[in-house]
């Protein structure tokens, strides 16, 4: 019982730490992504002993700065609403990848160790359920403030996570539908096998319809670019214009986790997880005949490579939209999700019972 809390523990340790660093690299990687498409240089300034490493320090003076500056709370706030809701949105958005599976089993020492902090047979279920949670943040930020501005950026922020989240949640029915399970592990097991011999059976094959709806919906759901209504600094009040120091960067971190959070959802649910083509238990089996053996470790140890690579590349596709389309108009914002991707996720599905009928 002590042994299997440990490694439970190890595992979170691990997979909070890893998400954590990631997010703060991409404080990092947003300046200097769109430093190289505008054509400019980006962050370069900050520097210890003289070295610079292409601006990576710029994470030491951010967070610096959050944990020194004064935190600011408006006459008439709610202290303690004003106080709890970025730990609301920080703490759901980081308990949310509990249920994410990372890699398949791991033996040592003769004992089955499986690459997800908590196993559960409803791990899908319980990720939206983390995720939408978050709203509660969002809309406690801004009543707390006693600020008008801010009530309505709170307003904004809640009407346009709960609209897109209908649409994310009916697109993945249809890969449900498919591979016949809400746990995450097995559902990535699921995708193990391939078409002809040749085709990797992942969810963007069977589904790729609910791919693209899921996709469009969870950048809405992160409130990022060109979703970013809740928040946009050049002529929008946000929800957070009340908040300072790290609670302001509690808010700010907590975008780049439900970002990365999305990135792992698409590779679970549509692109096979840890799963590596031609991969299997015992080694790689090729479509010609071919075999060649690897060890446990070795299975396990490219199946997490091959999970954290597509998570980056996934990262780097949002950066990449996020400087690349202009912002929404609110309409514009909320048509799309009522008329278009809402609908869209229930033709997919009729149109995937019928074809499973």
């Amino acid at each position: 019982m002590i042994e299997t809390l440990l490694i439970k523990l190890l595992l979170a340790g691990l997979v909070f730490f890893g998400v954590l660093n990631l997010a703060g690299l991409h404080t990092w990687v947003e300046r200097k992504q769109s430093a190289l498409i505008q054509d400019r240089i980006g962050a370069n300034r900050a520097a210890i002993f003289g070295w610079r490493l292409l601006g990576i320090f710029h994470l030491l003076a951010d967070g610096l700065k959050m944990f020194t500056k004064e935190d600011f709370r408006p006459a008439g706030a709610d202290k303690y609403l004003h106080t709890l809701a970025p730990f609301i949105s920080l703490f759901f958005a980081l308990a949310a990848f509990a249920t994410v599976p990372f890699g398949d089993e791991l033996f040592l020492a003769g004992r089955a160790i499986n690459l997800q902090v908590v196993n559960l047979n409803a791990g899908l279920l319980y990720v939206f359920a983390m995720l939408s949670m978050g709203v509660y943040g969002v809309i406690l930020a801004g009543y707390a403030s006693r600020n008008n501005y801010a009530i309505l950026g709170g307003l904004r922020a809640a009407a346009q996570m709960l609209s897109y989240e209908i649409a994310l949640g009916i697109s993945i029915l249809g890969v449900l539908m498919v591979f016949q399970t809400v746990d995450l592990q097995m559902l990535v097991r699921s995708q193990g096998r391939a078409l002809a011999g040749w085709i990797p059976f992942w969810g963007i094959v069977a589904q790729p319809v609910s791919f693209l709806i899921f996709l469009t919906a969870a950048l809405a759901e992160t409130k990022r670019v060109p979703f970013d209504l809740p928040e946009g600094e050049s002529e929008i009040i946000g929800y957070f214009i009340e908040y300072s120091g790290m609670k302001f960067g509690m808010f700010f971190l907590t975008d780049f986790i439900e970002t990365i959070m999305v990135a792992c959802l698409a590779v679970t649910l549509f692109f096979g997880g840890w799963q590596v083509p031609y991969l299997q238990t015992d080694g790689f089996h090729f479509p010609w005949g071919g075999f060649y053996g690897v060890s446990n470790l070795t299975y396990a140890l490219l199946g997490i490579a091959s999970f954290a690579a597509k998570v980056i590349s996934f990262c780097w596709l949002f950066m990449t939209i996020r400087w690349t389309l202009p912002r929404f108009r609110y309409d514009q914002l909320m048509r799309l999700g009522w008329r278009y991707l809402f609908p869209l996720s229930i033709v997919n599905i009729l149109v995937t019972g019928l074809m499973l009928i």
